[in-house]
């Protein structure tokens, strides 16, 4: 009897002490929400005072890859002429309202550090001017107005003929293109696709679609010739005839 007696004893304080260690366990476990929710309220609050304290704002925007349109046109249609907090300005925000331009295929804006923003932009540049639209015509087919130094097409040109000279003129050099003055629908009995090209230096090249790509080598043939001025023939083989004083 005396033995269980011991045993219920010890057993009892084996009880107590599980259940004092549950308690303590428990005390430790519990949340204080109000602490946490103080804490939050103060770092929100150093924020606020931050935000409006400190001068966030973007001061360094860099503009790449433009060729027509200037830097401060580029800042302009991304609405940053302002130089807005870094933070309202998200790059996906800047992108979208660079492309919703007429003028810029494509953009790309990284953030470089806090304050300063590079764009890099691929503009949907000009080719020409169409007197019978009077409009010009950008690389994607759109037309636009404004006054772009470009190549002037001075008469009706058949559409799918018209069509390849988008085209065509796409893959010039931009140094290439430039020099060009006007373009002149001008096909012969052997040739449909035939255009004159009236040059800025004074001088006039026949060129045929399926040789257009021949005139990105304009410069190096016209120093064959010694840069002298006449009609440079490339639509059926490569000659030079020079035109009198």
């Amino acid at each position: 009897m005396a033995k269980q007696k011991e045993k219920q004893s010890t057993s009892t304080k084996q009880s107590k002490k599980r259940t004092k260690k549950n308690k303590h366990q428990k005390k430790h476990v519990k949340i204080r929400y109000g602490r946490i929710v103080i804490a939050l309220l103060i770092l929100l609050c150093v924020g606020i005072i931050l935000y409006h304290t400190l001068d966030l704002s973007i001061r360094n925007i860099y503009v790449k890859n433009n060729h027509v349109l200037t830097d401060q046109q580029v800042i302009e249609r991304a609405q940053l002429e302002d130089y807005p907090s870094t933070f309202e300005e998200l790059s996906f925000f800047i992108e979208s309202r660079l492309e919703d331009d007429i003028m810029i295929k494509s953009a790309h804006v990284e953030k470089d550090g806090l304050f300063s923003v590079t764009i890099t932009v691929e503009e949907n540049r000009p080719l020409f001017y169409d007197v019978n639209k009077n409009k010009v015509i950008l690389l994607d087919g759109q037309t636009t107005d404004g006054n772009y130094v470009v190549p002037t097409l001075i008469n009706y040109t058949p559409d799918k003929l018209y069509q390849k000279l988008q085209k065509k003129l796409a893959e010039l050099d931009m140094v290439i293109l430039s020099r060009i003055s006007e373009i002149e629908y001008n096909p012969n009995e052997v040739d449909q696709s035939r255009f004159l090209l009236s040059m800025t230096d004074g001088n006039y090249v026949y060129l045929s679609l399926n040789q257009f790509q021949k005139i990105n080598s304009y410069l190096d043939i016209m120093k064959t010739f010694q840069n002298k001025k006449g009609i440079l023939y490339l639509d059926s083989g490569e000659y030079f005839r020079i035109l009198e004083n």
